[in-house]
């Protein structure tokens, strides 16, 4: 099929609102996944399959080198998306994609079924070509923007099935749409949600105003006491077990050229901000963070409401790098809420599930240096070492679960969106991704043999 073809498709494969996060979007991401299993078999790859879970489904592959001494490596990635809100910020519906200037505009273009769907046709190419030069698995999950809380167990129970001397994430990105990059590591993420509650229900402002704590102030005080006006956090231990660097990465982190004004240009703010004393990049990649990603409570509406209401809540994540643990840094924060609430109200802490612990791959891995060449051959320039200030949270429970790492091979740009309104994929990352994953596997293919 030539690429037309090819793109056809793609945009039949966003078009589906494989939302994960929305119960109301269950049967689409069901719809996704059985797409999938289909372009799968369509591909050439017989044994592919639904695996059920206790959310969403999990799509397996296997097409087998004729090289009986080949190793095996794994593909991962994930068809599930962000939500689109907010809707009025998009140019064109998020899931009815749009080709403008060699882009491609639609949820989860870049994130990530821009990475799935070039490597189910990467694989057809291998196979129509005589086979793939390494056994290749394939695992596209439903649940990663939602924090793979399912996929661990796939891991345990089929075991055996998914050993793996290597796991590619297709799921990622490139340091700029010009410079490659390997990514050695990413963040962990913690998640919580403070639910500050007042009066029995909303009531008259001018009835109760002065007698009554109002939960959006309390609240407001709460997220108020976690930061310091210089980026600190304060959160008591909440640093405590931060690895700093080793001086390879510091060697490496210094080649890093970053534009600080054009990135605050690009961002659409006035300057950039973040924890005092470090550089962009080292709080990127090497410092973690607390951020609130929504707050609500009270009266939207238009005009005015003269009320107290009874409850304001909000949800927060961290970023987490190597050494902190995900549950500890929930339990200091439920700590640091209790310590910090404010009287007349009340307060309750939620963990969601899906936290994640930081991953960084060693730096004697041997697949590193055969990824550094292929991109390098790839963009025509050799390519930096970074680490995703993203999480990826299947990743450490791959290494945890199966003894393999994962490394990355995705071609996404910083650029693309990804999460925000107007996200998009170019064709020519689309091209790379296809073209390059064959080449990676060949030069694997012998890096791996034992």
């Amino acid at each position: 099929m030539d690429q037309n073809g090819y793109i056809k498709e793609f945009l039949e494969f966003l078009s589906i609102p494989s939302i994960s996060a929305l119960p109301s979007h269950k049967g689409h991401v069901e719809k996704a996944a059985k797409w999938v299993k289909d372009r799968l078999v369509k591909a050439g790859v017989g044994d592919a399959d639904i695996i059920p879970t206790k959310g969403h489904p999990v799509v397996y592959g296997l097409a087998r080198s004729k090289d009986k001494d080949a190793p095996t490596v794994l593909i991962y990635g994930h068809y599930d998306t962000q939500p689109a809100d907010p809707l009025d910020e998009w140019l064109s519906p998020p899931f009815e994609p749009d080709i403008r200037d060699g882009k491609i505009y639609a949820r989860g273009a870049a994130d990530d079924k821009g990475g799935v769907f070039p490597a189910i046709v990467a694989a057809q190419d291998m196979i129509q070509s005589g086979g793939p030069p390494v056994n290749l698995k394939f695992l596209f999950e439903g649940e990663e923007e939602i924090g793979s809380p399912n996929l661990k167990e796939v891991l345990k129970e089929r075991k055996e099935s998914l050993q793996a001397d290597l796991v590619i994430s297709v799921d990622g990105g490139m340091f700029s749409r010009d410079i490659p990059s390997v990514t050695v590591g990413c963040r962990g993420l913690s998640a919580i949600q403070i639910d500050v509650t007042g009066p029995r229900s909303d009531v008259h402002s001018g009835g109760q105003g002065g007698l009554l704590q109002n939960p959006i102030h309390a609240l407001a005080e709460i997220l108020g006491s976690m930061k310091a006006p210089n980026g600190k956090i304060l959160v008591d231990g909440f640093y405590d077990d931060v690895a700093a660097p080793s001086e390879a990465e510091a060697e490496s982190m210094a080649q890093v050229v970053f534009d600080e004004a054009a990135h605050a240009d690009a961002a659409g703010v006035p300057a950039l901000f973040g924890e005092e004393g470090y550089s962009p990049v080292e709080r990127l990649w090497f410092r973690p963070t607390l951020d609130a990603n929504g707050i609500w409570g009270g009266f939207q509406g238009e005009g005015i409401k003269t009320i107290i209401p009874a409850r304001a809540s909000c949800k927060i994540t961290c970023r987490l790098v190597p050494n902190q643990d995900p549950e500890t840094i929930c339990a200091l924060m439920e700590k640091h809420v209790r310590n910090h609430l404010p009287r007349g109200v009340t307060v309750s802490v939620k963990v969601f599930p899906g936290n994640s612990k930081p991953y960084v791959v060693p730096d004697d891995n041997p697949a590193l240096p055969v990824l550094a060449k292929v991109l390098g051959d790839l963009f025509g320039r050799k390519p930096v070492t970074v680490r995703l200030g993203g999480t990826l949270p299947i990743a450490r429970a791959f290494l945890d679960t199966l003894g393999v790492y994962l490394v990355f091979f995705a071609m996404s740009s910083p650029d693309a969106g990804a999460h925000g309104p107007n996200e998009f994929f170019r064709i020519e990352e689309f091209n790379r991704l296809r073209r390059g994953l064959p080449v990676l596997l060949q030069e694997l293919s012998t890096a791996l043999k034992k």
